[in-house]
């Protein structure tokens, strides 16, 4: 049976999700959780919250699911230790560099993969356990038979898989969005997404709110993926309050133990917080119009009409550990009375029995008050009396030996158990020392003078006379027909793989080895899946910039996995950036230097909530407008959408800036191949920025 994991912003939380029947819950310690602004545990709590946990029979996990810069890297192993030291049951990751260190640190403490991770096929697997993790998050936005394969191959390396069943749906696959980064500089890698995607973002023909889904709810298909073999079924929301973690609980703990929920219990489940009703839509692949919603002002008023009714799923410990006693009376030594859970014995010694004057004690009054365990996590299994005739003790005394035994029980329980925690030491800093890259990645360049590797969405972008623009490579999707192009001679190509690859293993491998064939040897891989894809097709992968990289240990980690080169975080700063290129490392790093930012990946198009028949005639184009009136494009692609930022970064104006980078990637998204010729020259002599353009990132930040 899987486990029902429940989440816990606050210590009120955690309560409410024990008693209301979570299997374990999860939690963040302030910093390095994707919801930094949750009230979350402080320092102080962290051991009786964890003892508490496991009193009751609850596990505990650790949210460390942001990315992390190098100068946060002792504080964020720092929270690692303290949860090590509070015996935590384990750690949900995001970021790989942090990850590699964890491992070295605490190698009993184990490594969860985070849904921020963004691993949605069955190839990201092998990489993950190579890694050191242990169980992995799935996105939510895989559909019912994607999640079965995905089961069926984590089963086959030892491997847990973890599933969202209940709470708020991201438009955005998760750790892929950067728009609340790119528009107000709150990551949503970083624990302080803004959500702008609950303002108003219309496409011609939309609701006005195209990029608001409705929350999730997979509890009527519970029972289906414990038979595909889902470990742990997750409910999101810690920042919502504890009557929603009760409500959200009590309906997925019914559904697990194989009973239906009752319908006055739902309904309060989706009053108490839903976004006009929930959706299932990914799971069964009815995405749609019927997906998209938003919070209303009914929807807010219902939450309030409902919360007192809810408070009686809590009102009372939840008893869910089983255990056994044993009652012993004999004349002339003290009665004895013990608890056991079948690994630990609490016990208790009262006063010598007395001869009964009139009513002597048996088994059954006996029984009726030791079993008293209400008030108590605990549930009298099975009770051994064993009274000598003859002789009694008041029920006082009972209760006083009951109690006893019950505390000590409990305090052997949730005493705290550590995990061995020794603080990595990292190799001193040296200068960059950056070798030859693998054969056929990028022409050679002179140290300061980054190559450019131009990336087009579709050959008929490329410009004539490609050989003049002294490009490093050139990089195309990897559905092009590379055998047909005529390209310079010594120019690398790379094939591009989309960073959603949802259901598409088979056919990404079919289609890396067309390129191979046409002579293409590196692939472009925004995500875990891809990588590892390009790994098993004989090629070398270069990490783009979705696969998050954002400090010293994750370069390494990413060369320790075969990266052949990688494109930095869109998220670092050049400073940040400069700083990362300090360590010596064996591949070339890049950095996106120009073109339109991805800002999300969707598997539901803000396209289709004009209606069903929507994308049949878009020609997998749309364009989105905000509140301002700003237009942003979307872009559909193997069977997912590409929201890209309004103007594109320019940095051809700063090149002196930018020198230190191995190499320049050059995103070209909706440009005409005369456009494309003009950014290749100004990128090869300098040139003044057009007269809509962005820095993105790279001076700014994010939090």
């Amino acid at each position: 049976m899987p486990e029902v994991l429940s989440p816990a912003g606050s210590l009120a939380s955690l309560e409410a999700a024990i008693r209301a029947g979570a299997d374990a819950v999860y939690f963040g310690l302030g910093g390095f959780n994707a919801r930094k602004n949750a009230e979350n545990i402080d320092d102080g709590a962290l051991v009786g919250a964890v003892a508490s946990c496991h009193i009751q029979g609850v596990k505990a996990y650790l949210t460390l699911n942001t990315l992390v810069r190098e100068d946060e890297l002792p504080a964020a192993l720092h929270t690692a230790e303290l949860a090590a030291a509070a015996g935590m049951d384990g750690l949900i990751v995001q970021d790989i560099g942090l990850a590699s260190l964890l491992r070295r640190a605490a190698p009993g403490l184990p490594l969860h993969a985070s849904t921020q991770m963004a691993v949605h096929t069955p190839a990201a697997l092998p990489l993950l356990k190579e890694m050191g993790f242990c169980r992995v998050v799935a996105a939510r936005e895989m559909s019912r038979d994607e999640l079965a394969a995905f089961c069926r191959a984590a089963r086959e390396l030892d491997m847990e898989v973890e599933v969202f069943v209940h709470g708020a749906l991201c438009m955005c696959v998760s750790g892929q969005c950067y728009m609340s980064a790119m528009l107000g500089g709150r990551s949503g890698n970083r624990g302080l997404c803004a959500q702008p995607c609950r303002l108003p973002f219309r496409v011609e023909g939309g609701s006005g709110f195209d990029l608001s889904l409705k929350d999730m709810s997979l509890v009527d298909h519970i029972a289906q993926l414990g038979k595909m073999g889902v470990a742990s079924l997750k409910i999101e929301g810690r920042m919502k309050r504890p009557e929603y973690v009760a409500a959200a609980t009590a309906v997925c703990r019914m559904a697990a133990d194989g009973q239906r929920p009752p319908d006055s219990l739902r309904r309060q489940l989706e009053q108490v917080f839903s976004r006009s009703g929930f959706t299932d839509g990914y799971f069964t692949g009815q995405t749609g119009p019927a997906m998209f919603g938003r919070r209303t002002e009914s929807d807010q008023q219902r939450s309030a009409d409902v919360l007192a009714g809810l408070h009686e799923l809590t009102r009372q410990p939840r008893q869910s550990v089983p255990v056994k006693g044993l009652f012993t009376l004999e004349a002339g030594r003290p009665s004895r009375f013990s608890l056991t859970d079948g690994q630990l014995l609490g016990e208790a010694e009262g006063p010598v029995p007395e001869p009964a004057r009139s009513r002597p004690l048996d088994a059954v009054r006996a029984s009726a008050q030791l079993s008293k365990l209400g008030g108590t996590c605990f549930t009298m299994e099975d009770l051994t009396c064993r009274i000598e005739e003859g002789y009694t003790l008041p029920a006082s005394a009972l209760n006083a030996l009951r109690r006893q035994a019950a505390g000590e029980l409990a305090a052997l329980r949730g005493k705290t158990r550590p995990i061995p925690f020794s603080m990595p030491v990292r190799p001193a800093e040296t200068p960059s020392a950056v070798s030859p890259p693998g054969e056929g990645v990028l022409s050679p360049a002179g140290k300061g003078n980054p190559g450019r590797v131009a990336w087009f969405s579709h050959p008929g972008q490329l410009p004539e006379n490609l050989a003049s623009y002294g490009l490093a490579a050139l990089c195309l999707p990897v559905e092009t027909d590379f055998a047909s192009l005529s390209l310079p001679a010594g120019l690398p190509v790379w094939a591009h793989l989309p960073r959603g690859l949802f259901g598409r293993d088979d056919w990404a491998l079919e289609k890396l080895a067309a390129a191979r064939a046409a002579g293409v040897h590196t692939a472009l891989c925004g995500n875990l899946s891809a990588a590892a894809l390009a790994r098993r097709a004989g090629m070398q992968a270069v990490w783009d910039f979705s696969m998050n990289l954002f400090n010293p240990p994750a370069l390494e980690q990413a060369a320790d996995l075969g990266a052949a080169g990688a494109v930095l975080s869109a998220e670092l700063t050049l400073q940040d950036g400069a700083s990362l290129l300090r360590s010596a490392h064996s591949v070339p790093w890049g950095l996106f230097a120009y073109g339109r930012l991805p800002l999300m990946l969707t598997r539901n198009c803000p396209g289709r909530n004009r209606g069903p028949s929507a994308c049949k005639t878009c020609g997998g184009e749309c364009t989105l407008t905000d509140r301002k009136h700003v237009d942003f494009p979307v872009r559909c692609r193997a069977g997912c959408s590409e929201i890209y930022n309004s103007r594109p970064l320019w940095m051809a104006d700063r090149l002196g800036e930018i020198r230190d980078f191995d190499f320049l990637l050059l995103y070209f998204t909706l440009e005409d191949a005369e456009t494309c010729a003009a950014v290749l020259a100004a990128y090869r002599d300098g040139g003044p920025p057009p007269a809509a353009f962005t820095r993105g990132l790279l001076y700014r930040g994010v939090e």
